[in-house]
């Protein structure tokens, strides 16, 4: 331990960021813990490392007292102010006692608590990183598969895509190269641990401000998003200006901006609607691609009675009430969906118990919607129906 060492615990806080006098302090605490085991004392004891010299020197601290009990721990004040005259009872004397082959074990115990501390010292940076990267998306490589975990490497640190956070049907192999969505990061004992998504309705918010200029620049805002992760999404949009079509914006030429973003999820359809604060028209919108003859909005009970022509009444339930249910969740309304045959019925007082076997319901289903870019996504029609794009 000499003047190099400093200068090298000087070079560290300049490259790793880690201060010199933390550094220093570190090695004074784990110099006494060293002291103890390795000269088996129970005394209490004081390491001093040479600021600039780096010379190391371990002092026993011992209590003056009028009658010593313990000659480890106590002295006389006789003998203390042999010392030291200005020492009174009560005080503590300082008597070094520095072994002399200390340096090994000082050496040996600095490089330990040096390597330890660097390591800390990046995976704080690593966490501060990312944690500030929380609600993004970034892409990394598949690096294995584990206990049906996806390790993806993301560069300085390893993510996991869990189960629930995975695309059903979705195929993952180690080297292909995917987006995902950042949903927590958390400290470990290992180090940052980064939680990634493919599900997550944030992710396909920030697809799509990747592949739209004009959501990126703020004229069309995402209202809301409503996903079944893998088969269907909707996106609620608008734009404050009105020379920009949202819908269209978002659709790009012959469908290219919606087709990266679709591709990229594997195929997921989504369907893209013009949000509006007229609920009526916003429910209408949401049920894309099925066309609405009109909506009756109940403000009290927020249910929303919608009526279709009697051959889109497939298409606007869609496949096991998919459409309907993504409808409901992505407006906040419950929605009762009816033909036109079916409310002349209703309206004419024929139409009772068969009624109640029509009705499309999905009031338990229907959802509040979020921020934009907290709830699913989906622009596309069902298999039964052609494509708005």
């Amino acid at each position: 331990m000499n003047a190099e060492f400093i200068g090298a615990l000087e070079q560290i806080e300049e490259e790793k960021g880690v201060s010199k006098e933390v550094l220093l302090e570190a090695i004074e605490a784990a110099l006494i813990s060293a002291y103890r085991r390795n000269f088996a004392s129970a005394q209490n004891v004081r390491v001093d490392i040479g600021r600039d010299s780096g010379e190391i020197k371990v002092y026993a601290l011992k209590q003056v007292v009028e009658q010593v009990s313990d000659s480890r721990l106590e002295v006389t004040l006789e003998e203390a102010q042999g010392k030291d005259p200005s020492l009174q009872l009560g005080d503590v004397l300082e008597v070094e006692v520095t072994p002399r082959d200390f340096g090994r074990i000082a050496a040996q115990t600095a490089k330990q608590v040096v390597v330890q501390r660097i390591r800390e010292a990046e995976r704080g940076i690593i966490f501060d990183e990312f944690s500030s990267r929380e609600g993004d998306i970034l892409t990394g490589v598949i690096h294995r598969l584990e206990h049906r975990n996806v390790m993806v490497d993301l560069g300085k640190v390893e993510g996991v895509l869990p189960p629930p956070e995975q695309i059903p049907g979705e195929a993952y192999r180690p080297n292909d190269r995917i987006k995902a969505y950042i949903i927590e990061v958390k400290k470990t004992t290992k180090g940052p641990q980064v939680t990634i998504s493919r599900t997550h309705p944030g992710l396909l918010k920030r697809l799509f401000e990747l592949e739209v200029p004009e959501i990126h620049d703020g004229v069309v805002e995402i209202k809301g998003i409503a996903r079944e992760a893998g088969a269907r999404s909707k996106l609620a949009v608008y734009s404050r200006d009105d020379n920009v079509d949202p819908v269209g914006a978002c659709v790009g030429p012959k469908g290219m901006r919606v087709q990266q973003v679709v591709q990229e999820l594997r195929g997921e359809k989504i369907d893209i609607v013009k949000w509006s604060s007229d609920p009526a028209s916003y429910v209408a919108n949401s049920l894309s691609p099925a066309k609405v003859v009109r909506v009756h909005i109940q403000e009290d009970t927020k249910v929303a009675r919608v009526v279709v022509p009697d051959y889109q009444l497939s298409l606007a339930i869609g496949k096991e009430g998919q459409n309907a249910r993504l409808a409901a969740k992505l407006t906040g309304w419950k929605i009762d969906i009816k033909s036109e045959t079916q409310m002349q019925a209703l309206e004419s007082g024929e139409l009772e118990d068969a009624d109640e076997a029509e009705e499309v319901d999905v009031a338990d289903q229907a959802g509040e919607v979020g921020e934009a870019g907290e709830a699913p996504l989906d622009n596309r029609p069902g298999p039964d129906a052609e494509s708005d794009e």
